[in-house]
């Protein structure tokens, strides 16, 4: 029988182990080196078929923009494949806005992945990429499904296998205009790059789980919010590190690797966070929800 609707649809958040800038292309977009983890902070979306061709959006928790990327996706892949179904879309937001951990990305990944099959196109996965990456730079990690090494402008993937970890993760109240920081004079743009099998030889995996490089969007990100300089300082305090994560506001610490199902964190967050800020202990995954419902 053909499906009429997919409930309990995840769509997780990210978090960037570092992210350097090594360079700027030729329109402006700046070139970048990344390892992106998945983690169990997540939204959760419901499909339901509908036969008028119409889409519609229903925020079952925070109110959002009214041209959200889910949305985006969703008239993008109707439009590619002419299908004449429509779907009403309901999203229970959890992954805080401005963050930096890709929750809009993630939300357009999983409806593209969803609708792919709530509408019987089956298409393969290369073609749902080209459709993501029109939407935004990270939604193609979303779609490919594993945690990777990430270049170019964050199309360029290569699968990793990151072993388990604890990561906390605050979020302040304030948000950052990704603009600011990317024309910022504090952005170093020349950080040398790596190639990640010469890296993989040379460090390892420990070394990316022991905190190697940093966030260049950091400095400048501290110098417009200096609430992510607070945020970081309280992580230390309890951690022992802090690294910004992605563009956003949020932060995280490294709090140790999960050997089994009764494996706790180092420590754990503070209980008195400032107003309006947010945190979880989060996991990390060892793959996406969604792995494997494209071909």
């Amino acid at each position: 029988m053909p499906l009429t609707a997919l409930y309990e649809v995840a769509a997780p958040a990210k978090i960037n182990l570092f992210l350097h800038v090594i360079g700027r292309r030729t329109d402006g977009y700046h070139l970048l080196q990344s390892v992106f983890t998945l983690v169990d902070w997540a939204d959760t979306l419901h499909f339901e078929r509908r036969s008028d061709g119409q889409l519609a959006r229903h925020d079952l928790g925070a109110t959002l923009p009214a041209e959200d990327l889910c949305l985006k996706a969703a008239r993008a892949l109707q439009a590619a494949s002419g299908a004449t179904f429509g779907a009403d879309i309901s999203i229970d937001k959890q992954v805080p806005w401005g963050a930096g951990m890709g929750g809009g990305s993630s939300d357009a990944a999983s409806t593209l992945l969803a609708l792919n099959r709530l509408w019987g196109l089956n298409w393969p996965l290369p073609r749902l990429m080209e459709i993501g990456l029109a939407l935004g730079a990270d939604v193609p990690f979303f779609l490919g499904g594993d945690n990777a090494w990430v270049e170019g402008i964050g199309e360029k993937l290569t699968p990793l296998a990151l072993p388990p970890q604890w990561l906390a993760v605050v979020k302040p109240a304030a948000s950052i205009e990704t603009r600011a920081i990317f024309t910022s004079p504090l952005l170093a743009r020349d950080t040398e790059a790596a190639i990640v099998a010469g890296f993989l030889v040379d460090a390892g995996i420990d070394a990316l789980l022991e905190g190697f490089g940093h966030n260049d969007l950091q400095p400048p990100a501290e110098h417009h919010c200096p609430e992510v300089a607070q945020a970081a300082s309280l992580l230390k305090a309890h951690f022992g590190n802090s690294r910004m994560t992605g563009s956003g506001s949020a932060v995280f610490a490294r709090a140790g690797r999960i050997s089994g199902t009764s494996a706790t964190p180092l420590a754990t967050l503070p209980a008195d966070l400032p107003p309006g800020w947010v945190g979880r202990m989060c996991r990390s995954l060892e793959q996406h929800p969604l792995k494997g419902w494209a071909g």
